[in-house]
């Protein structure tokens, strides 16, 4: 038998692995089955690399915000450190501060490819966003104060940085350093006063000059410091702690908004007091007293239109009886043309037009909507048929809103990438309300096709008093717990939190649904007292309740509208469901249409346990579901019960584990909404929360053992997965037949003989028969994936029935029909023709079939477990992928189970991260990183290579535009924009050097090309050298041969000078003396200094020489 060496495989990837030895982590293929070395494996290590692609959804608790008007770009800055940057639809970006410090400021080297950000930790950083992947250039770590507010003016290299304690230092952007020039608090306030300002919390220079710099103290002073003169001209006081400042755009005016709700407007040469004192939403006492005090404005903006009017916005202020939510606020104006309005919420961003009546806001082109209900499940597709998407944004297109603002999203930046996906993608969101959300993924883009509402089909309870008290969870008793998505014949199935499942069919008909069709089932049995289950039918088989368990709802009898029957007569709950139907006609849209709904029934007082798998197959028209208790199999085109067993009836008499007593019995508790079904600590209130709880996001730590242990015995046994397939079950049977897998949670994998009607007619009117076959096999931990591969060892695509609509005309219905794969090849004596792949939280095992005998076996981790597991293809082969507790990806062969791939990647936080985690085809994966954002991977080395030509690039060479001009009269008597030399103020030469136990300087990882990239960004436009390189290149060599000539000229010039000089006695120049001033200068001031201007000779002599050599260049 072949050998594998895990060290060649692994290719230097890490060298710590999940598994506890060597020898247990390699594959082992089983011996006398030496006709599998045949099967060639085209998949390698080379083949897979894993790497971060692209984050959507909304920055998780955004803390800072800011805009570049040239480049139109949003930034915005969240409190773990991350950098979100955004252009146009589909142009996007993260980032993230190696601190994961909270981002407390933000501020744009405006159209120049960079930005500046502020961190808690006191530290400021320079990135390069001229790269697609932008990063920093250099961070500067201030050591003895704490940074509240910087401030970058327009097109300046100089940063001004203000600390808690009053003073503000100045940073060179282009070497981040610090200048020697300090403002220092006790210079800029009253000498007379005896109290600390506090921090500085604003900073700006004068709009009309460069060299007045407004400071504003939180306790309530305002200073307008001279930068020339050193010192304040002018200080404004007011009794309330300042929040914000705004200059009005001609520098004589501007206002502060305070803590207590008013906003104060100052002449700059009035100190005395404000010129006015407003309270936007104050109430005026009638009396003439002072408005009673607001909530504090965090945010004011002054601005005005090009007709005069002012535009004062501003955020917050509300009177203390209204309830409002923080935010932060932005303006982005158009020289003094506000146009709209960036609003930066905790959970949202809007943007408002200013420009049209109603102020209607702009339809967001970003995916920021992930978390509109709470992500609960997501499922992943690539490689989809490529009508579907068409489909599902046709019927999504209708349920968007119409009154957005007609103008464009006005956050246009950036180009998209030229690279692309080859395949279409697409991700199905659970939620917390009980929506679904669809979305297309394609070329690493994210936007939403189609929401589907699936708690429409119940009535809503108006309040909890009206609440029914059968349901099982106390909070978001719709929300998605699990789903299964046929995308060939676009069939749903969902599974929620209440216990209960729900069919859709797609149909572009709009149809009303006078009665939703309805299954009741019983899932409860006590593992003592198992009977046999009956054939198949509408009722389910009788079974014994458990005794002795009391639920956490009331046990008091509770009048329930119920298809099925009513209380039991002892007085206990029993065939009531969890949720109550609507009773009214169902308008259904297109899309997404309810087929069936099953719901799982109270039994004798105790709650129906929460469904733990769920799988559908169109081709048969069936779906199976499982729990704690067993599982079911229904037609959910007959709409019939088929199967309803518990686990040990599954196994019959050949469990060993169904020999062992339980006694005495334990309470049992319906499990937590998407809780692991084996965890049995926690009270009944942990254990019925929702989905969202704080309690299990924060927390997810689970214990197994290698071997069945007397605990292991004592939990109950889930149904953990499903798989429906055509297989060779029997050896005595020569072609494949329908059948159905089932996985359990302590490794058992099952088998369940379907016999189905093969025509579309006989289908409608024949029952299908459903028949138990025991166990298979059984591995380590929990059975998470099951899958099927032909004798060559290619993946066998499930059978699945083609879509049509249901509803459509009978004209242009088409009939349905099944579809089958390449049906496998007859199996003959003592020959397997099929190989069943099973993954489980500890090991994967390889079987042939119809002989059940196990080729190849690997254990992945002894010392942790698998979460999620799935069988994907890749574009050269079939692999199993698969996410650890302990944060390892690992990638195996099949059928040789070969190690290709394993990085320790991410370690589990959170349950949020468990139930997200999700692998697709083509080598792509994603999670939820946090409750509103979605990470995307990939584990494919071609898509690792594509990547930088997939990603969008930030930065777009635009020439900055030049204010409008003012007017003649109004520049010469409202005076003008005065410009500053800050680098005669600020320099080394001027200021000195800072000290150097004040900040900390650290070079970035942006590297040597970014830092010259963005050194010529802050200086120049880099665009226009890239541009004129090659006619700079040409110009340096035209200027070394015309630098030949002018040598040879002043040569010949010097020796007539020489020779003039004997014949004029008063020249000045000397031969000697020429030379030095030709190649010391090239400008004609210096060349006018040098000359004696008595003598007329000489000037013209040189003048013409000057014309003669230096025009041209």
């Amino acid at each position: 038998m072949k050998k594998f060496n895990i060290r060649k495989v692994l290719d230097g990837l890490t060298a710590v692995s999940s598994s506890s030895s060597s020898s247990t982590s390699a594959a082992s293929p089983q011996s006398g089955n030496r006709e599998n070395e045949l099967i060639p494996e085209s998949l390698q290590s080379e083949h897979f690399q894993l790497c971060k692609t692209v984050r959507h959804g909304f920055p998780h608790q955004p803390s800072s915000m800011a805009f570049d008007p040239v480049q139109k770009i949003l930034a915005i800055g969240s409190e773990n450190g991350a950098l979100r940057l955004f252009g146009q639809a589909g142009v996007e970006c993260y980032c993230q501060h190696e601190s994961g410090c909270a981002v407390i400021q933000l501020q744009f080297l405006v159209n120049e490819g960079a930005l500046v950000s502020a961190l808690a930790d006191d530290s400021v950083h320079l990135w390069n966003l001229r790269q697609k992947l932008p990063a920093v250039l250099h961070s500067l770590k201030f050591n003895r104060e704490r940074i509240t507010f910087c401030h970058l003016p327009f097109q300046s290299k100089w940063l001004y940085v203000g600390t808690q304690k009053g003073n503000i230092h100045i940073v060179n952007v282009e070497s981040f350093t610090l200048s020697g020039y300090v403002i220092m608090w006790n210079k800029a306030i009253e000498l007379s006063s005896k109290t600390h300002p506090g921090p500085v919390v604003h900073i700006s220079d004068n709009p009309m000059d460069e060299g007045k710099l407004l400071i504003g103290f939180e306790c309530g002073i305002v200073v307008l410091w001279d930068l020339k003169s050193k010192k304040a001209d002018y200080r404004y006081s007011y009794d309330e702690a300042i929040h914000s400042v705004a200059w009005h755009h001609e520098g004589k005016q501007f206002v502060c908004s305070h803590s207590d709700g008013t906003l104060t407007t100052w002449n700059i040469r009035v100190p005395a007091k404000p010129a006015q004192i407003i309270t936007p939403h104050g109430k005026q006492p009638k009396d003439g007293k002072k408005p009673e005090p607001c909530k504090p404005i965090l945010k004011v903006e002054y601005k005005t239109t090009r007709a005069g009017e002012p535009f004062m916005i501003l955020s917050g202020g509300l009177s203390f009886d209204t309830v409002s939510r923080r935010s932060c606020l932005t303006v982005m104006h158009d020289y003094q043309e506000p146009y709209a309005v960036v609003v930066l919420l905790k959970k949202d961003l809007v943007v408002i037009d200013l420009a049209q009546i109603g102020y209607p806001i702009f339809e967001n082109p970003y995916p920021l909507s992930i978390h509109e209900s709470p992500v609960t499940c997501c499922e992943y597709f690539a490689n989809c048929p490529a009508e579907v998407i068409p489909a599902l944004y046709s019927v999504g297109s209708r349920q968007k809103r119409q009154s957005f603002s007609k103008k464009e999203w006005p956050i246009s930046g950036g180009n998209w990438g030229q690279g692309t996906l080859s395949f279409s993608e697409i991700i199905i969101t659970g939620h917390a309300d009980g929506s679904i959300k669809f979305w297309d993924a394609s070329a690493l883009m994210l936007q939403v096709l189609y929401k589907l509402k699936t708690a429409k089909v119940f009535d809503k309870p108006r309040s909890k008093e009206e609440r029914s008290s059968t349901e099982i969870v106390d909070e978001d008793p719709f929300a998605i717990q699990m789903l299964y998505w046929c995308p060939e014949s676009r069939v749903l199935c969902v599974a929620g939190v209440s216990a209960h499942v729900i069919i859709y069919r797609f149909s572009k008909q709009e149809v009303t649904t006078e009665v939703v069709q309805l299954l009741e089932v019983r899932m409860q049995c006590d593992l003592n007292e198992v009977e046999s289950p009956e054939g198949a039918g509408d009722q389910a088989p009788a079974v014994s309740p458990a005794g002795g368990a009391s639920s956490p709802q009331s046990s008091l009898p509770q009048s329930h509208p119920s298809t099925s029957s009513n209380n039991s007569c002892d007085g206990l709950r029993d065939n009531l469901p969890c949720l109550k139907v609507r009773s009214s006609p169902l308008k259904q849209f297109p899309g997404c249409q309810v087929e069936l709904l099953i719901q799982l029934v109270w039994v004798s007082g105790e709650p129906p346990l929460q469904i733990t798998s769920l799988m559908l197959n169109s081709a048969y028209g069936l779906v199976a579901f499982g729990n704690g208790y067993g599982l079911a199999v229904v037609d959910y085109i007959q709409k019939t019960l088929l199967l309803n067993v518990s686990t040990a009836e599954l196994y019959a008499s050949t469990d060993p584990h169904f020999k062992q007593p339980r006694s005495p019995k334990k309470a049992r508790q319906p499990s937590a909404g998407l809780c692991d079904g084996n965890d049995s600590s926690g009270t009944p209130e942990e254990k019925c929360k929702s989905p969202t709880s704080d309690v299990r996001d924060n927390s997810f730590s689970r214990s197994r053992s290698s071997s069945v242990t007397s605990i292991d015995r004592e939990s109950r046994e889930i149904i953990s997965s499903f798989f429906f397939c055509d297989s060779l079950l029997k050896k005595s049977e020569p072609l494949a037949v329908p059948s159905l897998w089932v996985g359990t949670s302590l490794g058992s994998m099952l088998t369940i003989s379907l016999t189905v009607p093969s025509t579309p007619e006989q289908r409608m009117q024949q029952p299908v028969s459903v028949s138990t076959c025991g166990p298979v096999v059984r591995l380590k931990g929990g059975i998470l994936r099951m899958a099927q591969l032909d004798s060559s060892g290619t993946l066998l695509p499930q059978v699945y029935e083609p879509w049509y609509d249901p509803n459509a005309p009978e004209e242009e219905r088409d009939p349905p029909r099944r579809r089958k794969p390449i049906s496998p090849p007859s199996s003959q004596e003592n020959q397997d023709c099929q190989y069943a792949v099973i993954c489980s939280e500890k090991q994967a095992k390889v079987l042939a079939l119809p002989s059940q005998s196990c080729i190849y076996e690997h254990n992945i981790t002894e010392t942790s477990f698998v979460l999620r597991a799935d069988v994907v293809t890749m574009t050269a082969g079939v692999a199993i992928a698969c996410f650890c507790a302990n944060g390892h990806i690992m990638t195996l062969s099949l059928p040789s189970l070969r190690p290709l791939l394993d990085v320790n990647y991410l370690p589990l936080t959170d349950m949020r991260i468990a139930r997200t985690f999700c692998f697709s085809n083509q080598g792509q994966a994603l999670y939820l990183t946090s409750p509103t954002e979605i990470q995307r991977i990939t584990y494919s080395q071609e898509t690792c290579d594509n990547l930088q030509e997939m990603l969008g690039e930030l930065f777009t060479p635009v020439e900055t535009p030049e204010a409008p001009n003012r007017g003649f009269f109004k520049g010469l008597f409202g005076g003008g924009a005065q410009s500053l030399d800050r680098e005669d103020l600020f320099g080394e030469v001027a200021a000195g050097r800072a000290s150097r136990s004040l900040a900390q300087h650290i070079q970035g990882p942006g590297g040597m090309e970014g830092m010259k990239g963005a050194a010529s960004g802050v200086v120049g436009e880099l665009a226009r050298a890239r541009i004129a390189l090659d006619e700079r290149g040409q110009k340096l060599g035209e200027l070394e041969e015309r630098t030949a000539a002018m040598m040879a000229s002043a040569d010949s010039f010097s020796k007539q000078a020489h020779d003039g000089s004997l014949n004029h006695k008063n020249f000045f120049f000397g031969e000697r003396s020429l030379k030095s001033v030709y190649l010391t200068t090239f400008t004609f001031e210096d060349f006018e200094l040098m000359l004696n201007k008595k003598d007329r000779f000489e000037m013209v002599v040189v003048s013409c020489f000057v014309k003669e050599q230096f025009t041209s260049i």
